[in-house]
């Protein structure tokens, strides 16, 4: 017979165990005495989908980063929700959409609570040593960097700069790497040999290149690379393959750019310039990817891969980003697990965004993802490829001429998007374009009569993700377009109902640029 000594005893270790369980994912299972993954996040700047051989690109080299996705997993159904610098990051930096982290250029600094639980303020409570460098492009309200929230910095403010002794915490790599594409390729490799000394902490670093975007400096060291080459447009190439696309989307310089950065007539010059930034950022990749062999710890390192925003490149006579066709929005994704050998080499179509590095990150560190974020994890496909994680991504601008303000969703099968603005002679548009068989986005199924289901039910998801931008904005500039996106009203009656945008003075940031980073700060996008 069982005692009752015995039975309270137990009790007891039941209960204690229950009480473990519930905190131990908060502070990850490095504190369990099971050493989690080293975890290495890459970040481009402006790299369109299709610019990696890995990605079916023949034009250019990428030795390195298809190398990791040999290693690992390529994704090609990855989406920014905000495609733009400074919203971009934030959103991977919380796993919120942006009106649910206020964070964006004319909008706000990311609120200190929500640094708090950001991903690198998690890993570090969780145990791990912690490194940022190059373009973090944004700021916490309050605090302007938080440098010194990180074990190890080589971040900047504002847009960075190509040459390394202009970024004051990379200045003692600029007489060897004097780009900054192959400083932070050093960064990460003495930071990787620094942290495998301890063998007992995880580390993670965290490294957004500059690169590939404008002002274009490429590394002059690799000036042969693509000297004299010939570079294939894309199959949606040019001003008369976007005539389609809704008048909105061609107010604001995503469009005059196809001239002005001479897409139109120097296509190959600037596609060379371009390509050999990445060039310069593979490079870095390959020398982080050494580091990790030469100091063994790359059997327990997850690599990722990826990129802030796409780019045009001339598609549908368009240049820049920012608008959520499929050339501003798509991005690559890779992610490198050696634990996963089942992995390697495959791909997913499954849809994926920005938002899902968030809680990606976290799972792989055993960290608990807090309450409300808007990401998923996209450590299931590793193993299942051909599933889906989510049915369905909510793409956005909120920055930019107000006619180019838009907001659209993309499914496994369509994205709708409904461009709201009904003013200067403008229509309010819907465009749905079949994912399935039209990547290009050269037909629009919105006017097409045998559509109307599908149309119809795309609208309601689109309402569906408006109605959350009213009842979840934290800022009065992004609530009011939970009603200037509004399907069902005029435009002038919404322009009557939508809250008026106002932005409480920043605090003054405790972190203050010095004096040559100035002029980097007041760059936007």
């Amino acid at each position: 017979m069982i005692s009752r000594l015995t039975i309270s005893l137990c009790s007891i270790i039941s209960l204690l165990l229950g009480v473990a369980s519930t905190f131990l994912p908060a502070i990850g299972v490095a504190q369990s005495g099971v050493k989690p993954p080293n975890i290495v996040f890459l970040l481009a700047d402006d790299q369109a989908f299709s610019t990696l051989g890995c990605y079916g690109n023949a034009d250019v080299q990428t030795p390195n980063i298809d190398a990791l996705a040999a290693a690992g997993m390529a994704f090609d159904s990855h989406y920014n929700t905000t495609a733009i610098c400074m919203a971009s990051r934030a959103n991977i930096l919380t796993g919120r959409y942006e009106y649910r982290n206020g964070c964006n250029f004319d909008h706000g600094d990311l609120p200190q609570e929500l640094w708090a639980k950001s991903y690198p303020m998690l890993l570090k409570a969780a145990g791990y040593r912690t490194a940022m460098a190059g373009k973090i492009g944004m700021e916490v309200e309050g605090v302007g960097l938080p440098q010194e929230d990180f074990d190890v910095w080589g971040a900047g403010p504002g847009q960075t700069h190509y040459r390394t002794a202009k970024n004051s915490s990379m200045a003692q790599y600029a007489k060897e790497f004097p780009h900054s594409s192959t400083s932070y390729g050093a960064f990460g490799r003495d930071f990787i040999a620094s942290s495998a000394k301890n063998s007992e902490q995880p580390f993670c670093l965290s490294i957004s290149f500059k690169a590939p975007h404008h002002p274009t400096t490429p590394d002059p060291q690799f000036d042969h690379v693509y000297a004299g080459k010939k570079f294939t447009k894309p199959a949606n190439y040019g001003r008369e393959n976007g005539e389609h696309f809704a008048e909105q989307s061609k107010v604001g310089r995503q469009y005059e750019r196809f001239h002005s950065w001479h897409y139109s007539d120097r296509f190959d010059e600037v596609m060379a310039t371009y390509h050999q930034q990445i060039y310069g950022i593979d490079v870095a990749v390959g020398m982080i990817t050494e580091a990790l062999k030469e100091h063994g710890v790359a059997d327990n390192t997850i690599v990722i891969y990826t990129s802030d925003n796409g780019f045009f490149n001339g598609s549908h006579g368009y240049g820049s980003k920012v608008l959520p066709y499929e050339e501003g929005a798509r991005v690559p994704l890779i992610i490198a697990d050696p634990r996963r050998q089942d992995a390697m080499g495959r791909r997913s179509g499954a849809l994926t965004g920005n938002i899902d590095l968030y809680t990606t990150i976290l799972e792989i560190a055993g960290v608990e993802t807090p309450e409300g974020v808007d990401g998923v994890s996209l450590l299931p496909l590793l193993a299942k490829p051909d599933t889906e994680v989510r049915e369905q991504l909510a793409l956005m601008n909120f920055w930019g001429p107000e006619a180019a303000r838009v907001f659209g969703v993309v499914t496994p099968t369509f994205k709708y998007i409904h461009w709201a603005y009904g003013a200067d002679g403008m229509e309010p548009t819907d465009e749905l374009y079949d994912m399935k068989t039209d990547r290009l986005e050269m037909k629009n199924l919105a006017v097409n009569p045998e559509k109307a289901p599908a149309l119809q039910e795309m609208q309601r998801l689109y309402d569906n993700e408006v109605s959350r931008i009213s009842a979840e904005s934290i800022r009065d500039s992004h609530k009011r377009y939970g009603v200037l996106f509004d399907r069902t009203k005029s435009w002038a009656d919404k322009i009557a109902e939508a809250p008026k945008p106002t932005r409480k003075k920043p605090a003054k940031p405790k972190n203050k640029m010095k004096k040559g980073e100035a002029k980097a700060k007041k760059v936007t996008e």
